[in-house]
């Protein structure tokens, strides 16, 4: 495949096809935001929701995407693995980013579409249908939002930057560090804020809403989209400890450049 094809609007044919489904799924959760009352809502293994939402955003994903690349292998949050033709190509999908938000009646939330190849995220597309805003990105193209090139914000100082971050709630692991990290950056940070979604989180840093975020418990589908776009913004993604990102170790540091070596001195592991 040529990344470097473009359709009529410029937009490679993968990029297309990730944003037509992102979309596609986006326009079927907007019909649902407006009756959350009447969505069944399950529960995963842990305190995370499913709503029939997810359930039907994730098959439209799954359609649409196999009807571009039939070869690629597809994992979803909600439906796992499967595998294709062609081991060298993966989607990453998260149907419904931000559930909690969703079924509160909160309009933060996301589609995520990722695709790896070899093993590394080369695009991504983090569509969030409440607010209109398309975040895409492939490998070596730039960062875009709705059409119009973004970048990571410039800022150098700790003490003024605005920080967002996940805080593990009931049944997630690392709640002593998590309250080590607070206790460490609150007293050295403008700002910061939970959004509730990370997808949203790394997207806004990859446009400079954000000048960091940081995770200790996160999925593959969570994070992988942002990774190119955040990447491709000029911003800097590792784990918490600093080491290349692997999408299944759970933990995520997206940031500035200026910014990064600063966070993680805040993050290291408390003992025990």
């Amino acid at each position: 495949m040529n990344l470097a094809a473009t359709s009529g609007d410029g937009l490679s044919p993968l990029l297309r096809a990730m944003i037509d489904a992102a979309v596609s799924a986006g326009n079927g959760l907007r019909e649902d935001f407006v009756q959350i009352a009447s969505l069944e809502i399950e529960h995963k293994i842990g305190p995370d929701p499913v709503s029939a939402a997810d359930l039907r955003a994730e098959a439209t994903l799954r359609t649409e995407l196999a009807a571009a690349y039939p070869e690629y292998g597809f994992l979803g949050e909600e439906g796992g693995l499967i595998g294709g033709t062609d081991p060298t190509h993966m989607w990453i999908v998260d149907p419904l980013d931000g559930t909690a938000n969703f079924l509160c009646g909160l309009p933060l939330f996301a589609v995520n579409v990722a695709l790896v190849r070899d093993g590394k995220v080369v695009a991504g597309v983090t569509h969030l249908p409440m607010l209109d805003e398309t975040f895409w990105a492939e490998t070596g193209s730039g960062a875009w939002l709705n059409g119009k090139a973004i970048s990571v914000s410039g800022q150098k100082e700790l003490l003024r930057s605005i920080l967002a971050v996940g805080i593990p709630f009931a049944g997630k692991p690392r709640h002593r560090q998590f309250l080590a990290e607070m206790e460490r950056l609150t007293p050295s940070v403008l700002g910061l804020r939970r959004l509730g979604a990370a997808a949203v989180d790394m997207a806004y840093v990859a446009c400079g809403r954000f000048d960091a975020y940081w995770e200790q418990s996160l999925n593959a589908w969570d994070m992988a989209a942002g990774v190119v776009i955040v990447e491709e913004a000029g911003g800097i993604v590792t784990d918490t400890l600093g080491r290349p990102l692997v999408l299944d170790n759970g933990t995520v540091l997206a940031s500035t450049p200026r910014l990064h070596a600063d966070l993680l001195a805040k993050l290291t592991p408390v003992d025990g």
